[in-house]
């Protein structure tokens, strides 16, 4: 059966709105008889849309979306962008919707409710999706506005108007809560990060060289944010104003990254500040929540990571990292010291943490040099990589070389015995969806394979372009 919304009129509603939502009066977008029909698409007045949309969809989810200060586009224009949008937006075809447009609040309503009765678990989540329909207007430059949801499954016994204040009120209240989380950046990149989808978290593997076989190894990795909008974690948190609430900001990232990685394999590592762990884990049965989330991604806290980015923190009496930290530890998450170097404040987290941290990441200056150029730096530099693999071996920690772009480094850490590189010249940033599905394909690359790749011109430009030296392995049969 088609859809009410979907039955064109040639009569005026009775709030007809003119012009675009920010723009002024303008006969040409008036939503009025004097429009041909395949123009009018559905705008209602305000008691046929309560009939039409509440009324006849009783017992059904019923959303309605919000939406104020469009820009860049006609008010019908945009309408009819919606209707022909709105199916490949929710990812589900039997859906119907009606329009009402406010002229005294500049603001359009869109009804949705599925065709037939949906458990309510079976409908898309309607803010991701116009989270990401909005953000993709945006991102092409097609028109620019601001939207609020409101929702509704109780409403057998109250009447139609009780029910439409109900969402057009909540709708309202969500439009305005969404403009002061979209304060933080000019674009909204982190709203629409968190209303984004699992390709929107990244994974630069980690590789180690196994001395026994001779092979590299892809283990694990670390998780960044990602998706287009943000290349890691500095970039976000460095996009949110002064004055916000960095914190909670943060352990929202944590989350999103932590379910995105449901049943992805290997040794996985977050980034967080010790801050936010002091902040938001002091209290235990937080730590118990987030051990249980692990479990119900399928994930194994023997397998998560974190990499405490060096960031100032303030410690207060029941607010002590290394108490925080041992409460993670004693369920088997273990930490990394992040961008450890000669002049590194997180010295004062390792001598902390002690035998929990179990991953010294190296920064790349600490390694970068060479012998010939500056020899009092290259003694330097190797006194201090042999000062960490004392540090790691007391602690049976492994050492990671993060960001090795050249054949001579390589060779000239692994006859220094550090075996563990997170560097794009192995391998670059991937979706955690394709790292999961090429893991078990991400490994028994020998170390005879993996140097003439480098070490030849040509193979290493087309490693360059590959991303993946397991990738260009595989296609020139060397696995």
């Amino acid at each position: 059966m088609p859809s009410n919304f979907d039955t064109m009129s040639n009569s005026g509603p009775q709030d007809k709105g003119a012009g675009g939502f920010g723009g002024p009066s303008d006969s040409s977008s008036n939503p009025s008889g004097d429009l041909p029909g395949d123009r009018f698409l559905g705008l209602q007045d305000l008691e046929s849309f309560k009939r039409e949309f509440i009324d006849v969809n009783r017992g059904k989810p019923l959303f309605m979306i919000r939406f104020q200060n469009l820009q860049n586009m006609e008010l019908l224009d945009f309408i009819e962008l919606l209707r022909e949008h709105v199916h490949n937006i929710l990812d589900l075809s039997g859906v119907e919707f009606g329009f009402h447009y406010i002229d005294a609040e500049r603001a359009l309503l869109m009804g949705i409710s599925p065709l037939r009765r949906l458990d309510a678990r079976s409908f898309p989540n309607i803010d991701n999706a116009i989270g990401r329909f909005h953000e993709q207007c945006l991102r092409k430059n097609v028109c620019s506005f601001d939207f609020g949801v409101g929702r509704t499954q109780c409403n057998f016994v109250s009447n139609t108007s009780e029910i439409y204040d109900v969402i057009a009120q909540s709708s309202a209240q969500n439009l305005r809560d969404n403009l002061i989380r979209w304060s933080w950046t000019d674009f909204n990149k982190v709203n629409t990060y968190f209303s984004g989808d699992s390709q929107e978290a990244v994974i630069q593997p980690t590789v180690f060289f196994d001395q026994r076989t001779k092979m590299f190894n892809v283990k694990g990795g670390e998780v960044f944010v990602g998706g287009g909008l943000y290349d890691g974690y500095h970039q976000l948190i460095s996009d949110i104003p002064v004055g916000q609430d960095q914190e909670r900001i943060e352990l929202l990232i944590f989350e999103k990254l932590i379910i995105a990685c449901e049943k992805i394999p290997g040794v996985l590592k977050f980034n967080i500040s010790p801050q936010t762990l002091l902040d938001t884990f002091s209290s235990h049965d937080r730590v118990v929540r987030l051990t249980r989330l692990l479990h119900a991604r399928g994930l194994n806290p023997q397998n998560v990571r974190f990499e405490i980015v060096e960031k100032p923190y303030n410690e207060e009496p029941g607010k002590v990292l290394k108490e925080v930290c041992q409460d993670f530890f004693n369920y088997g998450i273990t930490f990394a010291a992040d961008d450890f170097g000669v002049k590194s404040q997180s010295h004062q987290v390792i001598l902390d943490l002690g035998l929990m941290i179990k991953e010294f990441k190296l920064d790349p200056i600490s390694f970068k040099f060479k012998a010939d150029e500056d020899r009092t730096k290259f003694l330097d530099n190797l006194a201090f990589i042999a000062y960490c693999k004392r540090l790691a071996d007391n602690r049976e920690a492994l050492i990671t070389a993060e960001a090795v772009e050249d054949y001579d480094t390589l060779r000239f850490l692994m006859e220094h015995h550090i075996h563990q590189y997170q560097a794009n010249m192995f391998c670059g940033k991937m979706t955690v969806v394709d790292y999961g599905n090429e893991f078990e394909n991400m490994r028994g690359l020998s170390e005879e394979a993996a140097m003439e790749i480098f070490s030849n011109p040509e193979l290493a430009a087309r490693q360059k372009e590959y991303g993946n030296i397991f990738f260009l392995a595989r296609d020139l049969g060397m696995l």
